[in-house]
């Protein structure tokens, strides 16, 4: 079976981007609109690779990856935090959180490619 990733931004075209990006290098994908969407969804999907974005309605970046690091079935999952928020604070804070990686918007296919590369493959 092949890989998936959970692509969780409440930017429709961003998700959209991600999804064709990762779905040209054979990786399916599940998306979701906010923390609590991939909560719901992750109870559905196992994923090898969590991309998130930080600024989301109802459950924003930071709630959602706490969320995810406290689940047992998620603890090792890697996540890719993929946000506008550039402040060494929030970077750090994503670290802290358990992010294995922070991306800042824009980014390119390729840079999304490589870095979830270097995840799963």
């Amino acid at each position: 079976m092949g890989k998936a990733v959970m692509v969780v931004d409440d930017s429709e075209p961003i998700r959209k981007f991600l999804i064709f990006a990762l779905r040209s290098i054979g990786i399916s994908v599940v998306a979701a609109r906010d923390g609590m969407d991939a909560l719901e969804k992750l109870s559905q999907s196992k994923v090898d690779l969590v991309i998130t974005d930080l600024n989301m309605p109802n459950m924003d970046g930071f709630e959602f990856l706490r969320a995810l690091r406290e689940d047992r079935e998620y603890f090792e999952v890697p996540v890719i935090i993929l946000s506008s928020l550039s402040s060494d604070q929030d970077i750090e804070t994503g670290l802290k959180l358990g992010a294995n990686s922070y991306l800042v918007k824009p980014f390119d296919q390729k840079r999304i490619q490589y870095e979830v590369a270097k995840y799963i493959n």
